[in-house]
């Protein structure tokens, strides 16, 4: 293996253990608002499927975080492992923003992650709606970035 070869711990194959901390690690990337940081995280030529946007490489990764965030003001997200295999990873994930007009939203997915053997995420295919909500009815309410430990889950909270 090459000294200078980007690595991305937990590496694959996964265990329950090492997809459920690989999720989290993703999470709190994208909690961060980084897409530099974000990036990182995939293959220089990582493909995405976003919804019905399809996004080729990094530089394209963060030009499309880049507008995302933009748009989607006071993001913040929590995942949760769903299923896992090999060097494959499915998650279900809700997020919770407000547009330039102040009208929340709630966004709830499926994503399913194929990992290099670097531990690099090479492919992502993301399935996305988005509810109106209430401010009244934000379940998400840590300060923005990483989501704090005691902070209850997707499925403690019902979602």
């Amino acid at each position: 293996m090459s000294a200078n070869l980007e690595q991305r711990p937990p590496l694959p194959p996964f265990t329950r253990e090492t997809a459920i901390q690989k999720v989290r690690l993703a999470e709190d990337a994208w909690n961060s608002r980084d897409p530099a940081r974000v990036a990182l995280a995939y293959t220089v030529h990582s493909r995405w499927r976003n919804r019905a946007e399809f996004v080729d490489g990094r530089d394209r990764i963060v030009e499309f975080l880049t507008r995302k965030w933009r748009r989607e003001l006071d993001y913040r997200l929590i995942k949760e492992l769903w299923a896992f295999e090999g060097n494959r990873i499915a998650v279900r994930f809700a997020y919770e923003w407000h547009d330039d007009s102040g009208n929340w939203f709630r966004s709830y997915g499926n994503e399913n992650w194929l990992f290099d053997e670097n531990g690099l995420m090479a492919e992502r295919h993301a399935s996305i709606n988005d509810v109106p909500i209430a401010a009244a009815e934000r379940k998400y309410h840590w300060p923005q970035g990483r989501r704090p430990d005691d902070h209850p889950g997707l499925s403690d909270l019902g979602l």
